[in-house]
């Protein structure tokens, strides 16, 4: 089953108008933002007694138009009794027509509160209906209670759907091909009937023998009025309830105690527009402190929407209060499944109020539920971390760790769902946070949600789980290890959600380097030089810390150096008075990783960091300056440059000794050349610079010359080509530092070949 039960308090029965007796005390927040309530909102029950076979064992309410409502329960008159069987209710979409697939409803209930006006199934969430079936298949070993009846309510005599289908239930399928239509008009003994706002007669005493269709293992209910701890020996089944007077204006409100833990947003009963005035009772408060919590679902449908969570607890307070006649809603708290937090039971949030929803333990407990049946899945993680948050707060309160374990005491004899049984008075040692089943033979809060309540106490009691380091950017990775020469930032992530957490801070070798809110998922910080182990410390609400893994992470503000500074040197290749031919060479070097070399001047090129030169040219006579910048991986940075001015010197210029011809072509630098075949004739120029090229033309039957620097022959250079070539750099020579130097050619007159032309030298000063 997947019910609530209930049981203890005295409660006035039924729906009684009137003024909240004492006034102020259901506590809370007074609004979601502060501003005036909404004013309350009258939700109806509308019955319609169903049609009883004459041996008890079944019953229905043939299909019907009904006036709108949004939720359905079957009741009936003696709240002791037991429906042993199947209860199924189908409805009709407003709008759409539609019928949804059978719904069952749990009869298991429990007989509510001690002076309830009747026995009810748990209600159901259907969305905004107009029409209306219902059945039950009861047992033949167990006949039917007694005035059974559907109870319809509606939602503030509102429309809170629209034209939506009813929430959860799809149309006929397969198995039920009859296509629903209306009935003709319902007989006299069925015809739908608004529950009076008088109060009921009594329920029937418990001493009476029980009926063949009702059980005679019927739980007693609790005392209305001693806590828990006072009822050892437990009320008796021959006890007869009594209506409970109304306390007076000076009942003893408890001191709220201050929690260890940061109290949730917590939405008041003004926030579901609850009628105070059908629940006049002042609340009842635990005589000492509350020990544990009791988490619930509400057996009813996942498919609500989280705006329409308000409309079910509403509904579901009209169904307990108006229809079966207990005294508020049972459960302390409500939670949807978006994780809004709502007031349940009137009384203050933070104060230690009597439910009715753990049958045994009310004076012991709080309660918990979330809207919703979660049998084959457990509620969404945003409606788990709020119960987490809400019990943590409540049991903080009373010095209660939430993933301890308590002594509870029994107040009255009773059975849970793994067949243990208990006697008043016994102890029972169960999870600060257990679930219903712990306590009751029911299912609630569903197989689901139940194997989930271990990571409900993790989340309440911390730490923090599944914290991880994630990427530390504004670095650089060497191998595997990051580098920074700066700001970096630390992000990480947790599977807990940071409704939960209070803060995290980032450790830099031990040491809290930065703090952060609960809700950041990353840092920012600056290490100083050095290798450093950084790590994140998540610190739970409750105080509970846990911490990441390490990374080593280096910093490093190291720029990078020039090993070889930035040089130029004349290379071969075809002269211009636009384009001499260059080498600008360099050598850099990082004491972590050097990432590249950039060229930002006079033009821009990128190279990678083991090329150590580059081609380059520049215009003659023009002073140029080479810059470069060396990059490491992480960003540093280190810039040099060098200076130079290219120079011709015509072959004009030259000392000349032997026989030259002066030979005019627009090929030639400047328009002319020298050219000579003389053997041993020569060509000499003085020039101050750091390299050196000699310019000339050539072809296939090209000479040969002797070159000599400051009067040291060096090499012979063989001018001939396959192919013409006219103003080739054909030899360079180049030295660290800037000299005077002279540079003299000497026509060999090579047999066949003797010609040298040559149109004079390239210097760079």
């Amino acid at each position: 089953m997947r019910a609530r039960w209930w049981g203890t308090g005295a409660v006035v029965a039924a729906a009684v108008c009137g003024t909240l007796v004492v006034q102020g005390v259901s506590g809370g927040d007074s609004g979601h933002d502060g501003k005036a309530a909404a004013a309350p909102v009258r939700d109806r029950v509308r019955s319609a007694a169903l049609d009883v076979r004459g041996d008890r064992t079944g019953a229905t309410l043939a299909r019907r138009d009904a006036k709108p409502f949004s939720m359905l329960g079957v009741s009936w008159e003696k709240p002791s009794a037991r429906l042993a069987g199947k209860v199924e209710v189908r409805s009709r979409a407003v709008g759409s027509g539609k019928w949804s697939d059978w719904l069952p409803l749990d009869s298991d209930r429990g007989a509510g509160e001690q002076n309830a006006a009747r026995g009810g199934t748990e209600p159901a969430w259907v969305g905004l209906s107009d029409g209306v079936e219902a059945r039950i298949n009861g047992k033949v070993t167990a006949k039917l209670p007694a005035g059974l009846r559907l109870d319809m309510i509606t939602t503030g005599g509102k429309s809170t759907g629209g034209d939506a289908e009813p929430a959860a239930y799809a149309a006929d399928g397969p198995d039920d091909t009859e296509e629903p239509v209306a009935t003709d008009t319902p007989t006299p003994t069925s015809e739908p009937t608004e529950v009076t706002t008088t109060d009921p007669a009594p329920p029937e005493e418990t001493t009476a023998e029980p009926s063949p269709g009702e059980s005679s293992t019927e739980p007693p209910a609790e005392s209305p009025t001693a806590p828990e701890s006072t009822e050892s020996t437990g009320p008796t089944d021959s006890a007869s309830p009594s209506d409970s007077a109304t306390p007076s204006p000076s009942l003893s409100v408890p001191t709220a105690p201050r929690s260890t833990v940061p109290r949730p947003p917590i939405t008041p009963r003004s926030g579901w527009q609850a009628d105070e005035s059908i629940s006049p009772e002042a609340p009842t408060y635990i005589d000492g402190r509350i020990k544990a919590v009791v988490v619930h679902h509400t057996a009813s449908t996942n498919d609500y929407t989280c705006a329409e969570a308000p409309s079910i607890i509403n509904a579901v307070y009209t169904y307990d209060v108006t229809g079966l006649g207990w005294k508020d809603l049972g459960y302390n708290f409500v939670v949807d499944k978006c994780g809004t937090i709502y007031e349940g039971r009137k009384g203050g949030v933070d104060l230690p109020v009597v439910g009715a929803h753990a049958y045994g333990f009310n004076s012991q407990t709080t309660g918990i539920a979330v809207l919703g049946t979660y049998v084959d899945s457990p509620p969404p993680m945003a409606a788990m971390a709020s119960v987490a948050r809400l019990a943590a707060w409540k049991l903080g309160q009373y010095g209660v760790q939430p993933d301890a374990t308590v002594t509870l005491t029994t107040a009255l004899s009773g059975q849970n769902l793994a067949g243990r049984t208990w006697e008043p008075g016994e102890e029972m040692t169960l999870p600060a946070i257990h679930g219903h089943r712990d306590g009751y033979n029911t299912l609630c809060p569903g197989d689901a949600f139940y194997a989930a309540l271990g990571t409900v106490r993790t989340l309440a009691a911390g730490p923090v789980t599944g914290l991880t380091l994630g990427t530390v950017t504004g670095t650089g990775t060497v191998g595997t290890t990051p580098y920074t020469n700066g700001p970096l930032t630390v992000s990480w992530s947790t599977t807990t959600p940071a409704s939960l957490i209070s803060s995290f801070r980032v450790l830099v070798d031990g040491r809290t380097a930065a703090t952060v809110a609960g809700s950041a998922t990353s840092a920012k910080l600056t290490l100083p030089a050095g290798t450093h182990k950084v790590q994140v410390e998540a610190v739970h609400q409750s105080g509970r810390t846990a911490t990441s893994a390490t990374r080593t992470v280096v910093a490093d503000t190291t720029a990078p150096t020039f090993t070889t500074k930035p040089n130029l040197s004349l290379r071969t290749g075809t002269v211009s008075t636009t384009a001499v031919p260059l080498t600008l060479g360099w050598k850099a070097a990082d004491n972590v990783l050097l990432k590249e070399t950039r060229l930002t001047a006079p033009l821009a090129r990128t190279y990678g960091p083991t090329v150590t030169s580059a081609a380059q040219t520049a215009k003659s006579g023009a002073a140029t300056a080479w810059t470069l910048r060396a990059y490491d991986t992480l960003g540093n940075s280190a810039s040099a440059s060098v200076p130079g001015t290219p120079v011709i010197l015509q072959e004009t210029s030259a000392t000349r000794s032997g026989t030259w011809t002066t030979r005019s072509s627009a090929s030639y630098l400047g328009g002319r050349s020298f050219s000579s075949s003389t053997k041993n004739a020569s060509l000499t120029w003085t020039f101050t610079g750091r390299s050196v090229a000699w310019v000339v033309s050539r072809a296939s039957a090209s000479g040969q010359a002797d070159i000599y620097v400051d009067g040291t022959r060096l090499t012979t250079a063989d001018l001939k080509s396959p192919t013409t070539a006219y103003r080739n750099a054909l030899w360079t020579r180049t030295w660290p530092t800037s000299a005077k130097h002279t540079l003299k050619i000497v026509v060999r007159a090579t047999a066949g070949r003797p010609a040298v032309t040559t149109d004079g030298i390239v210097y760079l000063k």
